[in-house]
């Protein structure tokens, strides 16, 4: 978990500088956002957490989240995971995991 926890961290810090996707989280509380990401990601790296918060596509409905601003909400988690020291390897493996999510954020 601390790990995943450096990359959430990171995560949002990288946020907080990128004008483009943090208009998507005007009026997020950050710290349940910070718990709930962190779980996720245990949660799909086969870690022992149970993700308990709303569906993807629930989270993301009405946002109308372009294809760009999703890409480049996957290149900061790419650099938050290299900034926690995660090998190239675990980077990949985590986005092959939450690939499968794509689907339920873009466009509602």
């Amino acid at each position: 978990m601390p790990a995943l926890y450096a990359v959430t961290d990171n995560f949002i810090t990288l946020i907080e500088h990128e004008p483009r996707i943090l208009k998507y989280f005007k009026g997020v509380d950050i710290a349940e956002f910070r718990r709930h990401f962190a779980i996720q990601l245990c949660m799909e790296t086969g870690g022992p957490c149970e993700y308990t918060g709303r569906t993807m596509q629930d989270a993301h409905a009405m946002m109308n989240i372009t294809e760009a601003d999703f890409n480049l909400t996957v290149e900061l988690l790419i650099k938050a995971g290299e900034q926690a020291g995660l090998a190239t390897s675990e980077i990949n493996y985590l986005l092959m995991k939450l690939a499968t999510m794509r689907k339920d954020m873009l466009y509602k």
